[in-house]
């Protein structure tokens, strides 16, 4: 178990995909490989298994060797693993895993029920949150769960169970709703509030008060800009940063994972860009659009190296 003490979960915390060799075993050197690189750019963590990292098509034995391939790799760095379920007590359990696989934290959403109710969100938040051996990061994502938490009831869950220490915000209009998080949230335990959705709104979430990033984007070295440059009062770089590499954004974050996968490739972190089945890989005529939009976003650079971020 993982008994080093959590840092404040801000700044960028990048979510890992889950490499696959062709016979959609899993990867764990180029898991490996990526939460090194990421570490080494001065990202704050990583988060595994979430939505995006395919965790759904993952048997229990891989989840586990995963996360403790993970948390070898990462050393010092914190390590969350996603162990949202649909049950209770199946969630229960899988925070128990990741504690004993030694993750430092974990990332729980709610899931979509027959006869839902802000009550029924809570209390599922409420009795994770009591025999969970880990911290918990909070993910409000309607897009992937279909449960709409609105802002009073993502605010009780936060002060009243207390094993939650960070808030993902990603839904939508997020700006306005990270602003209400911030207001709200109580001033005495420093709860952050994380952006996702692929940084699509990221200028946005920050101007008004997301203390960072916990999302896929293949490339961390834009977000850790786009932070350093808003926490310095210098929204208008943070502002030309955004726009100058929002197209890739847009593209990366097109429904699926098989582009970000192929960037996570080219860039050398991950020796196969292998979606499981049933997921879609990319094609040719995507993947020759990509490499367009690489040159143009960095012209000359090597994407095997930390990429250098301009205005």
């Amino acid at each position: 178990m993982n008994t080093q003490p959590l840092p404040r979960l801000a700044g960028v915390i990048p979510i890992l995909a889950t490499p696959f060799h062709e016979d959609e075993t899993p990867d764990h050197a180029s898991l490996a490989r990526m939460i090194q690189f990421f570490g080494e750019l001065g990202v704050t963590g990583v988060t595994l298994l979430g939505v995006l990292g395919e965790s759904n098509r993952l048997t229990d034995a891989e989840r586990s060797a995963l996360i403790a391939t993970a948390v070898q790799a990462a050393g010092k760095m914190p390590v969350i693993a996603g162990c949202s379920h649909t049950g209770t007590a199946a969630t229960v359990a899988l925070t128990e895993e990741a504690a004993k696989q030694g993750a430092s934290a974990v990332m729980i959403a709610p899931s979509r029920q027959p006869t839902p109710s802000d009550e029924q969100v809570f209390n599922y938040f409420a009795k994770v949150g009591e025999k969970s051996p880990l911290p918990i990061v909070l993910q409000d994502h309607p897009a992937s769960t279909e449960v709409h938490m609105p802002a009073p009831l993502v605010l009780r869950i936060a002060r009243e169970v207390a094993s939650i220490v960070c808030v993902k915000g990603e839904a939508v209009p997020s700006p306005g709703k990270i602003a209400v998080l911030k207001a709200g949230l109580p001033a005495e335990r420093n709860i952050p509030v994380l952006t996702g959705l692929g940084a699509l709104y990221g200028f946005f979430d920050l101007e008004r008060g997301s203390d960072g990033f916990n999302t896929g984007f293949a490339f961390p070295e834009v977000l850790l800009a786009l932070v350093e440059r808003t926490q310095a009062g210098d929204l208008d770089s943070a502002y030309a940063i955004f726009r100058r590499y929002l197209p890739l954004m847009v593209f990366e974050q097109q429904p699926g994972l098989a582009v970000r996968k192929e960037i996570l490739r080219r860039r050398g972190l991950i020796a196969c860009g292998r979606v499981r089945a049933p997921g879609g890989n990319i094609d040719a005529g995507t993947a020759a659009q990509l490499e367009k939009l690489l040159e143009r976003s960095f012209p000359g650079q090597d994407l095997r190296l930390p990429v250098k971020v301009e205005l």
